[in-house]
């Protein structure tokens, strides 16, 4: 009699169901999620880090602008058109250089130079202050 119990209550056990299981997508969700969210914030530290580098250099530029000795004229000439180049990025500066630019050209092609004028180092002086408002 217990054997028959047994055998009725083992026929009445169903098979086991199959559980829908995601958690492999799931972890590899994550795992890209994490890696998107990594390239991230390293691309903007190295925009952070690349745009004050640039800000930087800006400041450069304009100290070496500031220094430049006018006892020889032809290579302050040349310092000045080349550091005033670089720090004309915006229109202001860019209309400021077109203006300086020929000022400056008179002594940098000849063998013999004369002094630099007062004109021309007034117009670099002011080119200077409008970058250095800008930097």
């Amino acid at each position: 009699m217990n054997e028959d119990n047994i055998s009725t209550q083992l026929r009445d056990i169903k098979p086991l169901l199959e559980i829908p299981d995601s958690s492999y997508y799931i972890y590899w969700g994550l795992i890209l999620f994490a890696t998107l969210l990594l390239l991230g914030i390293l691309f903007f530290i190295a925009k952070k880090l690349w745009d004050n580098r640039q800000l930087n250099l800006a400041k450069g530029y304009l100290e070496a602008l500031k220094k430049i000795d006018w006892k020889d004229p032809k290579k302050s000439a040349y310092n000045a058109t080349y550091y005033a180049r670089l720090l004309a990025t915006d229109e202001r500066s860019k209309k400021m250089f077109s203006q300086l630019e020929p000022m400056l050209e008179q002594y940098k092609y000849k063998k013999e130079v004369s002094e630099v004028d007062t004109e021309t180092k007034n117009k670099l002086n002011l080119y200077v202050q409008v970058a250095d408002e800008r930097v």
